[in-house]
């Protein structure tokens, strides 16, 4: 069987505590039953604690929860909070025994990587500290291998996380041994014997109009476009709906590479349009592809981003290897040249593009005004040998209406 969860804790002994995404509506409604049921402070007479007795713990957020007894031990006794899964030390002053709830069981299940052996026959505390950082209140993909024998016990399962094995990186980390290695061919990143490739993004029909966000303009003519996968349409399809599919998992697939990206090896390779990781000015890292070495002493390269189709001359050290599972996602980025238009002969304007000077400098910010943050469509003229479309603004009207009334493009039939 095969589920989301999100992780809620990691135990002490590497015990991985998740509660099914099936289950939260469900957990959601008790935790709002409970807060209106226990009102105040915890019981403040004495009484007599006993090891597994059942109870409702007011938590450092002032919030209810159910829990268990798991040690007595003077005035502070130590409870495991069954729906969450994480023990912890509470003054008795915070609990209130109880025989509500009881016969709901947990909603958190503990769990246990499947065929992998931590070193040293017990999760190490670096390991445990580093599953709790990494995984904690995390959404995974959880497949059930083994069921435990009794039913407080385990459940043997294989986690992925942004379409990685758990076990795979974890072993690759030197914190375990997986003996089911069949995953660990997933993270052939690692091995840079290889010369992957980025898969295109499939384009709509011809005459086909559809939601498009302009990623990065090269000149006014010549632009990025990326499908709008956020526009709710009642007719959208096949296509832009595994695009909108592909871009959702990508980001998610992406939020976890930039959690672990300080594992990913730097490097070494510098061969042209090879994929990799790249660390933008905001600190993130995204899918890019090497385009040139521009500098030699230090070393210096180009790179473009595939999934915007922005540039950026970066170091050595903001590249790293790409997971190879990143590599299934087309580029979310085509670049595309604009009909209907051309620069107008007489634009006057003497600050140019460098790179196409046939276009001013203020035709370029122009159409930057005209497309940034705008609701776009779309529709493709032709595919080859460059694909051509015509851009509409939120009017239907043709984007480049308005650098025509300036003077700035002139008609191109």
């Amino acid at each position: 069987k095969i589920f989301q969860a999100i992780v809620s804790c990691i135990g002490g002994d590497g015990t991985i505590y998740i509660i099914p995404k099936l289950f939260e509506t469900t957990l959601n409604k008790l935790m709002a039953e409970m807060q209106n049921t226990f009102k105040g402070l915890g019981l403040l007479i004495p009484y007599c604690w006993k090891k597994g007795e059942a109870c409702v713990v007011r938590g450092s957020d002032t919030v209810w929860y159910r829990a268990k007894i798991v040690e007595v031990s003077g005035s502070t006794l130590q409870v495991q909070y069954i729906d969450r899964g994480y023990i912890e030390s509470i003054p008795q002053c915070h609990l209130y025994p109880t025989t509500f709830y009881t016969g709901i069981p947990p909603f958190c299940i503990p769990c246990q990587l499947y065929k992998t052996l931590p070193i040293g026959n017990f999760w190490q505390q670096d390991a445990v500290d580093y599953l709790q950082e990494l995984l904690k209140n995390e959404e995974v993909e959880i497949h059930v291998k083994e069921l435990p024998d009794n039913p407080w016990g385990k459940l043997s399962i294989s986690l992925y996380f942004g379409g990685m094995s758990l076990s795979s990186f974890m072993a690759y980390q030197k914190y375990c041994v997986a003996e089911d290695c069949q995953d660990i061919l997933k993270l052939g990143v690692f091995e840079g014997d290889v010369s992957p490739s980025y898969l295109l993004q499939p384009l709509p029909v011809p005459g086909e109009t559809f939601p498009v966000t302009v990623t990065h303009l090269v000149s006014p003519k010549e632009v990025y476009i990326c499908p709008d996968s956020s526009e709710n349409l009642t007719k959208q399809s096949a296509t832009e709906g595994a695009a909108s599919c592909d871009s959702e998992s990508l980001n998610k697939a992406l939020k976890w590479c930039n959690k672990i990206v300080k594992t990913l090896p730097h490097l070494t390779d510098f061969k042209k349009e090879l994929p990799c990781l790249a660390e933008y000015v905001d600190g993130l890292w995204y899918r890019a592809k090497l385009l040139s070495i521009t500098r030699l002493v230090p070393v210096q390269i180009l790179v473009q981003f595939v999934d915007y189709g922005t540039y950026l001359v970066a170091p050595t050290s903001r590249l790293r290897h790409i997971p190879c599972h990143l590599l299934k996602y087309p580029v979310q980025a085509v670049r595309v040249l604009l009909a209907g238009f051309r620069p107008a002969w007489d634009d006057k304007n003497v600050e140019r593009i460098p790179y196409s000077p046939e276009w001013s400098l203020k035709a370029l910010w122009t159409m930057v005004d005209c497309v940034e943050g705008k609701r776009l469509s779309a529709s493709i003229h032709t595919v080859s040998p460059e694909v051509t479309i015509s851009l509409y603004g939120d009017d239907k009207n043709p984007v480049h209406l308005k650098l025509i009334e300036m003077g700035l493009a002139e008609l191109d039939q």
